[in-house]
C-alpha cells in the first residue's frame, strides 16, 4: 500500500473519533512549557506562531481543539441560554474557530502538533469580546485516556478545585494586557458539567457540518 502523499489537515482531514463526543481525538497546539502561543494555520494545517507570551501566564495543561468542529450558530445559541443575553447590543455569535479543549494529564507532554485521546468531563462557557461583540469561545475540559492520576475522573466536579481554578484564571487573563483600561476581554459565565459539554461538542459538530459539509 502506498502512503498518503500529503499529511491530513488537523481540522478538516481528521476525525473526532468513533467515541465522540464522550471520548474525543484532540489535536494539541500548545503545552505548559511553551512561551510562544502556537495555533493552527487554517489554510495549510501547519502550526504557526500566533504571538509570544509577553507575560507570565502559561497554559497549565495541553491545549488544542477537536477536529471537525466549529463554534458558530448552535454553539452561540447555547451560550445565549447560559447567559440569558439576547437583547439589543447583547448578540452573541460563534468565534468561527474549531472547539477548544484542554486536557488534564499527569505526565508532561513536551510539544504540540500531536494527537491524543481524551475523555470529556466538563467545560467553561467563555465569551471573548474581541471586537466588542461577544463571541462564544467555549473551552472543553477533558482528561487524558488511561491517565494514572486523572483517568478515573468522570465529571468536572470530581477534578481538583484548585486545578480548575488555575485553568479559569489562565483563560480569563491570557489575552489581557496588565493595567489595561476598560472591561475584561474574556468572561467565563459558567463552569459546566459533562452533560453540558457533550451537548456543546454535538452542536459544534453540527455547526461544522452546516458550514463545510
Amino acid at each position: 500500500m502506498k502512503a498518503p502523499l500529503y499529511r491530513a489537515h488537523p481540522w478538516h482531514g481528521l476525525s473526532a473519533g468513533d467515541g465522540a463526543p464522550e471520548l474525543v481525538t484532540c489535536f494539541i497546539e500548545i503545552v505548559p512549557t511553551d512561551t510562544v502561543k502556537y495555533e493552527i494555520d487554517k489554510a495549510s494545517g501547519h502550526l504557526k506562531v500566533d504571538r509570544p507570551q509577553k507575560y507570565s501566564n502559561l497554559c497549565p495543561m495541553p491545549y488544542g481543539f477537536v477536529p471537525q468542529t466549529l463554534c458558530d450558530t448552535l454553539v452561540a445559541e447555547r451560550a445565549i441560554e447560559v447567559t440569558g443575553r439576547q437583547g439589543p447590543g447583547e448578540v452573541i455569535r460563534g468565534d468561527q474557530d474549531p472547539l477548544d479543549i484542554c486536557v488534564l494529564a499527569e505526565r508532561p507532554i513536551n510539544h504540540g502538533g500531536i494527537l491524543l485521546t481524551a475523555r470529556v468531563i466538563g467545560g467553561f462557557c467563555m465569551l471573548d469580546r474581541k471586537d466588542e461583540t461577544p463571541e462564544a469561545d467555549d473551552k472543553i475540559i477533558a482528561v487524558l485516556k488511561d491517565d494514572a492520576a486523572f483517568g478515573t475522573i468522570e465529571d468536572i466536579a470530581q477534578a481538583p478545585p484548585a486545578l480548575i481554578e488555575r485553568l479559569r484564571h489562565y483563560f480569563l487573563t491570557y489575552k489581557e494586557i496588565p493595567e489595561s483600561q476598560g472591561p475584561p476581554r474574556c468572561e467565563i459565565s459558567r463552569v459546566y458539567d459533562r452533560a453540558h459539554a457533550l451537548d456543546v461538542i454535538r452542536r459544534a459538530q453540527r455547526d461544522y457540518a452546516a458550514r463545510f459539509g
